[in-house]
């Protein structure tokens, strides 16, 4: 393909994704009040021990905002698997046959585990907030904006997600031959220092219970990929051998015949 084609492969398949998006923005619109409820629920929890916190709308608009935010972000959730099947289409032209096999399996498992990385962070979610409204004055009201806890939930629901896909692009690293397991597992002492600062930078309140509620799964699932990649190499060198090309190293280049 040239480049003027490539560009419009890419035009069609942003235009097919926001249309997606679009579509669920609007079937979910009308359900606002149920997803605005599952938000502010982690908020309401605190407030049973902290009354003075009160979440409050500011400006004329801000209602409208409000839902729209709501309502695009949960679109988006709603929408991931015609996006993602989106950018597969694009990108798969430029696969080998076993590595196209790799991406399906890449895309099944990467939104569990986003899932998953956003239920661990609305379950941590009431914690962090009442160790933040501890900093509060007696006899002071703690008035938060609707758009400053919003900006709150999406930064600690998104961190927590991403955190969980780290791992698995750490296997997919290792299939292309990009990242063996043995360098993998010669680093474990990084892993472990890489997840605490990830749960520190992931976590606002800097509270370290909850970086260790970050650092933990993201720790297990990174033991788990270890795994997952000493298999796949153990693989890969049943293969060599089978061929006769084990006797090479992969930076080496072998005799032509």
């Amino acid at each position: 393909m040239t480049i003027a084609a490539h560009l419009r492969e890419l035009r069609s398949r942003l235009v097919k994704s926001a249309l997606a998006v679009l579509l669920a923005t609007v079937s979910v619109w009308n359900q606002f009040p149920l997803f605005f409820d599952l938000i502010r629920k982690p908020f309401e929890q605190v407030t049973e021990t902290f009354p003075n916190a009160i979440l409050a709308l500011t400006g004329v608009t801000s209602g409208f905002s409000l839902q729209l935010r709501v309502s695009l972000a949960v679109a988006i959730i709603v929408s991931s698997p015609v996006w993602l099947y989106q950018l597969w289409r694009f990108i798969s032209p430029g696969l080998h046959r076993n590595e196209r096999k790799w991406a399906y399996a890449f895309t099944l498992v990467a939104v569990p585990l986003f899932v998953s990385g956003i239920a661990l962070a609305y379950a941590v979610m009431p914690k962090m907030l009442e160790v933040l409204f501890t900093f509060t004055p007696n006899d002071v009201s703690n008035v938060t904006s609707v758009d400053s806890y919003l900006s709150f939930f999406f930064h600690l629901t998104l961190f927590f997600g991403i955190g969980f896909l780290l791992p698995l692009v750490l296997v997919m690293l290792n299939v292309v031959g990009i990242l063996s397991s043995r360098t993998l597992l010669s680093s474990w002492r990084w892993i472990i220092l890489g997840s605490f600062i990830f749960g520190a930078v992931a976590t606002p309140s800097g509270d370290p219970l909850g970086m260790t509620f970050v650092a933990i799964p993201m720790m297990v699932l990174s033991l788990i990929a270890i795994g997952i990649t000493q298999m796949i190499d153990r693989s890969k060198a049943r293969k060599s051998q089978r061929a006769g090309t084990d006797q090479w190293d992969d930076n080496e280049q072998s005799p032509v015949t």
